[in-house]
């Protein structure tokens, strides 16, 4: 097999083996600490720009399932591509085994050119990350490349649509969902309770369309790059118009109501981390992919905290204490993860259809 190294920005360097495609890249190196769901993570947008490690040892035992369509977008992926740059893992599985494998992880790497890394000490990888933060990588598989750092760039214009697509016409809740990096499980969560979906463009003027409320999607990148977004919501606020905002949508809300982000030393990644709704004894286990939060004491006084990680205290949710804003830092939508919070999706739409 042909040696391969992930080298940090501090220096010091992983070395493994090559699997997926024969290619050097560069990226913001974070891990995750999920135990399933490889393919719906791979291809989450908000891993754009990013080294993924998986904590869990094993990766690829399951193979990659068939493309299949349900509410007119794929099935069992979260995009219609591998958002990540490269993949770091512990031990990878050349046998994948499972009823509906179309392909092995390793060909759909390939077909991607998306370079992979096994036989790396994920344990002490991550341990660096946890005690030092995240850092800028690269893998050299033989040419040289520079870092490359997603935090300063624009990312959601690389993963957003490029015009507004229109699911499920004719139903009466028409949700306008701003793309800045949609996952798919959020267009199903809408579509399946019934909803006309109008997915538009990250700086697309909606405005003149009909809706009845708006949507705001993950995505990569640090949220003070989308100031169009940002002005949008503004406007959203000052109209009353119902707004959700879930992961990068809750950084989006929270600048646009006032308050301020800042980047977290290594974020959530995972699908075990427990949030608990404020005012209640409720402790909810979420899916979480994020870099940044909001510093929840510079709201302003019209909002307030939703929720916070029981693991750290962060800010985990914001809503307006009168009006219908709403906002999560976790994924309702899940996909890869635990379902108890996609009961947001219901208490938004109940809101919006009295």
């Amino acid at each position: 097999m042909k040696r391969i190294e992930l080298i940090l920005e501090d220096g010091s360097s992983y070395q493994g083996f090559s699997f997926g495609a024969k290619r050097s890249t560069s990226g913001e190196v974070v891990f995750n600490t999920g135990m399933v769901g490889y393919c719906e993570t791979l291809t989450d947008p908000s891993y754009r720009g990013q080294i993924l490690v998986f904590t869990y040892p094993l990766v690829g035992n399951y193979g990659v399932p068939k493309e299949e369509m349900e509410f007119g977008v794929l099935k069992n992926f979260e995009s219609s591509r591998i958002h990540v740059s490269a993949l770091v893992v512990s031990d990878y599985s050349f046998s994948p085994s499972h009823w509906n494998a179309a392909k092995s992880l390793s060909d759909w790497l390939k077909e991607q050119n998306v370079p992979g890394m096994y036989g790396v000490d994920t344990r002490a990888l991550t341990k660096k990350l946890r005690e030092k933060g995240t850092m800028l990588g690269k893998v050299i598989f033989e040419e040289e490349v520079d870092f490359f750092d997603p935090n300063v760039e624009k990312m959601v214009e690389l993963v957003s649509t490029g015009e507004p697509i229109i699911y499920n016409t004719g139903r009466n809740t028409k949700i306008i969902v701003i793309d800045c990096g949609l996952k798919f499980n959020i267009l199903r969560s809408l579509l399946k309770r019934g909803c006309t979906v109008i997915r538009v463009p990250f700086d697309y003027d909606f405005f003149d369309l009909s809706f009845d409320a708006v949507v705001v999607s993950n995505g990569p990148g640090n949220p003070k790059m989308c100031p169009e977004v940002i002005e949008r919501l503004k406007k959203c606020f000052e109209e009353g118009i119902p707004t959700f905002g879930i992961c990068l949508g809750n950084q989006l809300m929270a600048l646009a109501a006032g308050a301020k982000t800042y980047k977290l030393k290594y974020g959530h990644r995972s699908q075990n981390q427990p949030c608990l709704e404020l005012g209640t004894k409720r402790c909810f286990i979420t899916s979480q992919n994020h870099g940044y939060a909001v510093e929840a004491r510079t709201l302003p006084s019209d909002w307030e905290p939703w929720f916070v990680n029981a693991n750290d205290g962060t800010n985990e949710g914001i809503r307006h204490i009168r009006k219908p804003f709403w906002a999560v830092q976790f994924h309702p939508e899940h996909s890869p993860g635990p379902r108890d919070t996609e009961f947001l999706f219901d208490l938004f739409l109940g809101e919006i259809r009295k």
